[in-house]
Parts: structure tokens; sequence; C-alpha cells
């Protein structure tokens, strides 16, 4: 078979010729060669498997940049490529689905008022075995509950967790419940423009920052915004869920499927935060749930959930007699494996 022109090339690849024209002129699939006289594009049919590979990475939605840097790899190196592009689609879909979810229950005026739900709590938090300061802050009410985990130098990152939880107090009232996400959104931003504020007149703060995993409950929704890597979990029917996704290096390489669970548990850079609050803009993940009776909730920073199993976590949350016996124990079990970090947490029961 000879040279193929842009018509006949565009439909054996099913691109069409103006596809065909933007990618030559982005470098991306440039034609074998041009007539000079007519200036008509001339393609090779050994260009098709490339030209066919664009256009399914174009059907999966891939920007045209990151298609230009699957197209120059090996063939095995390019499919690990498209998996973790198509692991972050999944990821970035359910946010949305998330965010869809609420909206349509905030649009349509069904904030729900069928049932008031109670909540019986418990907080407490230790500095470890290890550390000389502890730089987590937490709070628990009659509609909120938070934890944050503060990092800086050594003693800074206390004031950075209390302010931010100072940020949050306020919210403890009642906010409607089509209300919640954005009266937690606001909040987060607060908290942010006060770190930046700490920052800007105490050169010492720079570089602090702090994690934040909060609920803020109205009726029988819960609104939960999520920052960092401490963590939030829900125990229902005997099962324990984490609801949270950690911002951490480590945890993105677990999505894109570089890494697995149990590779990821004694990764030396498993505290490496992709995003946290720090006073430069924030980009905190939330979610709507809905509570039921009989829930019970779990929020803890790190230097729980590092170092104390899953499943250990899930006995201990099933076998308490109630919120006050459950932190005791989770911190003792904290303790009890090293301690290596500042131990935080808060159990919540959902009582109709």
């Amino acid at each position: 078979m000879g040279s193929l022109t842009i018509g006949a090339f565009a439909r054996a690849a099913r691109l069409s010729p103006k596809a065909l024209r933007l990618y030559d002129e982005l470098g991306l699939l440039r034609p074998a060669r041009v007539d000079p006289a007519s200036g008509y594009r001339l393609y090779e049919p050994a260009q098709l498997p490339r030209a066919r590979l664009v256009a399914w990475l174009r059907r999966l939605g891939m920007p045209l940049a990151r298609i230009r840097v699957v197209c120059e790899l090996e063939p095995e190196e390019a499919a690990r490529e498209v998996a973790a592009y198509w692991a972050r689609v999944e990821a970035d879909t359910a946010a949305r689905r998330d965010l869809a979810a609420f909206l349509i229950d905030q649009l349509s005026e069904q904030a729900d008022e069928r049932l008031t739900l109670g909540i019986r709590y418990a907080t407490r938090s230790d500095i470890g075995r290890v550390r000389a300061t502890n730089d987590d802050s937490v709070y628990a009410g009659a509609r909120l509950l938070a934890v944050a985990d503060g990092f800086g130098e050594e003693g800074r990152g206390a004031p950075a967790s209390a302010a931010v939880i100072e940020a949050l107090r306020p919210l403890d009232t009642d906010v409607p419940a089509g209300d919640l996400l954005n009266a937690l959104d606001e909040a987060v931003h607060s908290a942010d423009a006060a770190l930046r504020e700490i920052a800007r007149s105490d050169p010492a703060m720079e570089g602090s920052g702090s994690t934040l995993t909060a609920m803020l409950w109205s009726g029988s929704r819960l609104g939960l915004v999520h920052i960092g890597d401490s963590r939030a979990y829900v125990l229902r029917d005997g099962e324990l869920f984490q609801i949270t996704d950690d911002h951490t290096h480590v945890q993105s390489l677990v999505d894109e499927g570089r890494l697995s669970p149990e590779e990821a548990a004694s990764h030396p850079q498993r505290s490496l935060l992709l995003r946290a609050l720090h006073g430069g803009g924030v980009a905190a993940d939330l979610k709507l749930r809905e509570a039921r009776p009989g829930d019970r909730y779990l929020l803890c920073s790190d230097g729980l959930s590092a170092v104390v199993p899953v499943q250990a976590l899930r006995e201990t949350l099933t076998t308490s007699a109630d919120p006050e016996e459950a932190v005791r124990r989770l911190v003792d079990l904290a303790n009890d494996a090293g301690g290596p970090d500042n131990i935080t947490c808060v159990v919540a029961d959902v009582t109709g």
C-alpha cells in the first residue's frame, strides 16, 4: 500500500482530517511528507498504529500533552501510564459524584429533617512515647468533631493545629443540612487564612501547617471535610470503613497502581504530604454522608492509624462499651506499638 491522503488516512485511523491537522501542528502526529506542489499531507500505513492509539487515548479523555508522553513510551511503560491516568480519572469522578449528590439535594430543597440524630462522644490526645511536644489538636461538641495534626519546626506544629481547630469552633451550632458543606468550606478557608497571618506575624512559623479531618452534623446528615493524612472511619453493622483518602505521596502511588497497600504501610516516605493547610491555599475534600443510629465514627491523627492495624481498630471499636473506653484503648494500642508520634482520636456514637 502506498502513501495515503489525509482523507484516506483519517478514515483508516478513525480520526477526522481536522484532528490530523491539529496533531500535525502540535507535533503529535506529523505526516510522512507534504507534497511540495499541492501542499497535501501524505501519510504512510506504518503510521496507523500510532494514529489509532492517539484516537483511543482521546476517547479516554486524556489531554494531548499526556498523549504525547504515552506515544513515546515502550508498550509496557505506556500501559502503566494509561493505568495511572485512569486511576486518577476514577478518583476524580468519585469526588464529583459526591458533589453532584450534594448539589441535587440542595437545589431540590431536600434538606433531611425526617430524623434528628444525636451523638455521644469522647476524645483523647497523647504525646506518645517519642515526641517532645504534642502538635495535635482536637475538638468535640454536639454537632462538630475535628482532629488536626500540626507540623513544623519543633513545637511550632501545636499553634498551627490549634489555629485550625479555633477556626472551626463556630460551626458547632445549628447549621442547616443544605449548608453543611458550604459552612465547612468557608471555615477551612478561614483556617488557612489564619495560618497565613500567623506566618506573616511570626517568621519562625514559616513552613508550619496542619492536617484537618472534621465532621459537622445536621439532622441525619453529616458533612465531612478532609485534608492531609488524619483519617475518618465509620463502624457500621460490624464492618469498619475508611471514609477519607490520605493526601500523601505514597497513597498517590497506591492509587496509580505503582505500590501495593502492604508496601505503602512500610514505605519510608509514607508521611510525605501532598496536601495540607499551610496558608497557601486549600484543596480540601468535601463529602456529604447519611448517618444512621448505631454508627460509630472514629477520627484520628496518623499517630494512631499508622501504627495500629485496621483489624485491631475494628476489634477495639466493636468491643468497647462506650466512646470513653474506646479512645482510651485506642491510645493504649498506639503506645504499645511504640508511640512514635502524637496520638489523637475522637470516637462518636450516633443515637436516635
